[in-house]
């Protein structure tokens, strides 16, 4: 069966949430066989100072462009045995939509990966996000939120891990906590709102975007991907085609984790293509 050939989804150390040096990612990436990296650090506009740890004087998750750039302009003839793919992730939210829009004019990335990751102003990862609130509700906002976002009319390629807000419910977390999974539980919290995700993949694909199978839901103890299998497979149905394959890894010692089983969650959920992206352009790789 056919190998992933490449990672596009990867932070480094110009992501305030990781401090793995790109090229330490690289030689990851080469080690690992892989002709091709994306590097897809992030751009989260607005994001409250409140939960910034990294600095006293930065904004949190604010990348540094331009040295961005420049570092990975350095690393491309150094390394000419692997082709280096220069992405983005940018949070998406309201407020930070014209930001967006004008960094995308501003610079030409290969890959933009759209994601959700705070609600009213509150990032799931955190606990307040769920003080005050029923877990029903607060999934429903972050759903509702993503739905919004895939509106927004911001130029990116494929949404990212669209069942985010399922790694961090106040039960999952327990259960991550003592290593502990709750295959019903899951299940659940996905049927329970498979109305309005399947909203958001028919936005998606009207507007000609795409999806990521994110292997991190794995290497978190999820035992699945994000988005859940039963999503993929609904947006193979709803008709689907454009899914890129990333690790979401900040460390280089998860670089391409769990890749070995996605050929075949590809091909059980429909998927003959895979996608990597150059210059904004999609390229469908087989699958097998």
């Amino acid at each position: 069966m056919t190998k992933i050939t490449s990672d596009s989804h990867v932070h480094t150390a110009f992501s305030t949430d990781s401090k793995e040096p790109m090229e330490q990612m690289l030689m990851a990436a080469i080690e690992n066989g892989f002709p091709s990296i994306c590097f897809t650090d992030h751009m989260d506009y607005n994001f409250p100072v409140i939960y910034n740890k990294s600095s006293d004087t930065e904004p949190p998750f604010f990348l540094d462009t331009d040295a961005y750039f420049i570092e990975t302009r350095r690393l491309i003839p150094l390394y000419p045995q692997i082709k280096i793919r220069t992405g983005i992730e940018l949070g998406l939210k309201e407020d930070a939509k014209d930001k967006c829009m004008e960094l995308l004019n501003l610079y030409k990335f290969d890959f933009v990966i759209g994601s959700t990751h705070l609600v009213d102003n509150t990032d799931p990862y955190y606990d307040i996000f769920w003080e005050g609130t029923d877990e029903k509700t607060a999934i429903q906002k972050f759903y509702e939120a993503t739905l919004e976002n895939a509106k927004s009319g911001v130029d990116f390629d494929v949404y990212g891990h669209i069942d985010y807000i399922t790694r961090y419910t106040p039960y999952m977390k327990k259960l991550r906590s003592s290593n502990l999974f709750d295959e019903d539980y899951y299940i659940s919290i996905t049927n329970n709102f498979l109305d309005i995700i399947e909203a958001i993949l028919k936005e998606l694909i009207n507007s000609g975007k795409g999806i990521e199978l994110n292997t991190s839901g794995i290497k978190y103890g999820l035992h699945h991907p994000h988005p859940h299998e039963k999503i993929l497979k609904l947006y193979k149905e709803l008709g689907g085609e454009i899914i890129t394959i990333g690790s979401d890894a900040h460390e280089a010692r998860h670089l391409g984790f769990g890749f070995d089983g996605v050929p075949e969650i590809l091909k059980t959920c429909g998927f003959k293509y895979y996608t990597e992206f150059t210059n904004r352009r999609p390229e469908m790789l087989p699958v097998s």
